[in-house]
């Protein structure tokens, strides 16, 4: 919505609803947002949700208001100039010198992609350091907040026109879904960047090809794959995936379990009344287990080379009284 005023001032220098200038407002309003919201962030007054919600609403009503008072008689908003569509990309053509050399929002998301590319390759040192610990890129002379903002421009920049070509969905979706997808993945930043290249190639090729499948929108579709891919990733990722997760809390739950199987048969060993408290039979009511709970235990224990057990009685091994003093001890 902050983009609006950009369009607004673009329209008023111009006065062509056309003009590139108006995208270049819009991008020019994208900073200026970053910019107003670190700065009110940065007071520590203030919440970034807070300056967010303030600087927001500021910008648009700024919008409105010189809309409705110097621009009422013209159809000028963001969806005049940002929601594209990109199924309809392809009949907006680029001709320099009347030759048709193919779609101009081919040309402008190429050109968008080389201003990425090489502002990355050349500055990819500086925004690890200064993404990951601005003070110490500070202590090594580097300038962590003009690196801030020239990155934040460069999002601004590829947002709007992203959103003119393709239209707010698939600008949103891609923007985030693969990158939050490769994070589920990897912790390598290199890495993590190659595999949110690949996600977005995968959500835009297989998106296509399930509209085209479906004869559904093509944004929509893209937007889709690119949840369905996360999903997965959700899922099924091997370090952070929920079936990871549940995988290393039941393994978790079993370990400790005989952790204290083995405290408490080293509590008791030696003792008098070793020969009932270390009874298999005598867990449920000493350690409240179940009667299965507590088979399992035994079992797994003795898998490990913990424990031994001779009838119902269970005797720990060199391994199993060393983890009990370990645990004991810790």
């Amino acid at each position: 919505h902050t983009v609006l005023l950009g369009i607004v001032a673009g329209f008023f220098i111009t006065r062509d609803l056309a003009s590139p200038l108006l995208i270049i407002g819009a991008a020019a309003t994208g900073v200026l947002t970053v910019v107003l919201v670190e700065m009110l962030n940065n007071t520590h007054l203030v919440r970034e949700d807070t300056a967010i919600g303030l600087v927001f609403p500021v910008l648009f009503s700024i919008a409105v208001i010189v809309i409705s008072r110097y621009a009422g008689g013209v159809h000028l908003d963001i969806d005049a100039v940002l929601l594209g569509e990109i199924a309809f990309a392809p009949f907006e053509r680029f001709e320099p010198f009347g030759i048709d050399i193919g779609p101009a929002a081919l040309y402008l998301m190429l050109g968008v992609l080389l201003v990425n590319l090489v502002f990355i390759l050349v500055f990819y040192k500086e925004l690890k350091l200064s993404t990951f610990d601005a003070g110490l890129a500070a202590a090594l002379g580097f300038a962590p907040l003009a690196i801030h903002y020239g990155l934040m421009g460069l999002v601004s920049i590829t947002a709007v026109a992203a959103f003119e070509t393709v239209g707010s969905i698939l600008v949103v979706a891609l923007m985030v879904a693969p990158p939050i997808t490769a994070y589920l993945l990897t912790d390598n930043l290199p890495k993590m960047i190659g595999l949110s290249v690949l996600f977005g190639m995968l959500s835009a090729l297989g998106g296509y090809w399930t509209a085209h499948w479906l004869d559904a929108s093509i944004a929509g579709s893209m937007a889709t794959m690119a949840g369905a891919l996360f999903f997965l990733a959700y899922i099924l990722a091997p370090e952070r995936g929920l079936l990871a997760i549940w995988r290393r809390r039941e393994h978790q739950r079993w370990e400790f379990a005989q952790t204290m199987l083995m405290i408490h048969l080293f509590h008791h060993e030696g003792l008098p009344e070793a020969e009932q408290e270390n009874r298999v039979d005598h867990l449920g009511e000493h350690l409240r287990w179940e009667k299965d709970f507590a088979a399992r235990v035994v079992r797994l224990s003795e898998r490990h080379g913990l424990l031994q057990r001779y009838n119902q009685h269970l005797v720990l091994t060199d391994m199993g009284r060393e983890v009990a003093q370990n645990e004991i001890v810790r």
